[in-house]
């Protein structure tokens, strides 16, 4: 590890989320706790053009997440990130692991792709040269957390994206709705993580046609 939190290790090398070509990529973060139905609207989100599903469940046993993993079809594990219990790695065919406070080492030998999660534009730049992406947030006031509010201001963002430290391999994180994916845009994000916004709305009859819209911004 870094002095920073962030791994040495290298990047993987079939690691196809970003370059400089592509477009916005849509990720999305599971709520803490699981929910009824969660691996059947993961694999929805996952069918209908949602780049990754990041697993973070904090709480939960090496069974219980495992649980999850094999309840979502197998097509769809090389799409999913692991923020707990890395050594699930060892047994599924999953697209990388997510570095926290919680688990701060990679496995040994592991081959899949590394983020990190992000609140300083100082942490932005030590980890992304050792990362394959970095989550930078909360860019807007949280959905899904009480209280935690936006921690930068436009112009911040803005002078951000002028020095290089916001470009894509930084996703944003953070109050994310289709209402501001657009400005992401323009701070030259590579990518949106969603989560409140998400599972607030899988009841919703237009649940799939907020998704298909989203995906859609992203990709244009």
């Amino acid at each position: 590890m870094g002095g920073n939190g962030c791994t040495t290790a290298p990047v993987a090398t079939y690691y196809y989320i970003y370059s400089e070509t592509e477009d916005m990529r849509f990720l999305v973060i599971t709520e803490p706790q699981f929910t009824d139905n969660e691996a059947s609207t993961i694999a929805q989100l996952l069918h209908w053009g949602a780049d990754l599903v990041h697993l973070r469940k904090p709480e939960s046993t090496a069974g219980e997440l495992a649980k999850l993993i094999e309840a979502i079809p197998t097509v769809y594990h090389n799409r999913l990130v692991l923020h707990d219990h890395f050594s699930l790695a060892a047994h599924f065919t999953l697209h990388g692991l997510h570095l926290n406070r919680r688990n701060s080492v990679l496995p040994p030998k592991h081959k899949g792709t590394v983020s990190q999660s992000c609140h300083t534009l100082n942490e932005v730049k030590a980890c992304k040269t050792r990362c394959d992406y970095v989550f930078l947030s909360p860019i807007f006031n949280s959905i899904s957390k009480q209280g935690y509010t936006s921690a930068f201001t436009p112009k911040t963002l803005s002078e951000a994206k002028k020095q290089g430290i916001i470009n894509r391999k930084v996703v944003a994180l953070g109050g994310i709705t289709a209402t501001n994916i657009n400005e992401t845009k323009r701070y030259g994000f590579g990518g949106v993580a969603l989560l409140g916004d998400i599972w607030g709305r899988t009841a919703n009859r237009n649940f799939e046609q907020y998704v298909r819209k989203i995906i859609e911004m992203c990709h244009t």
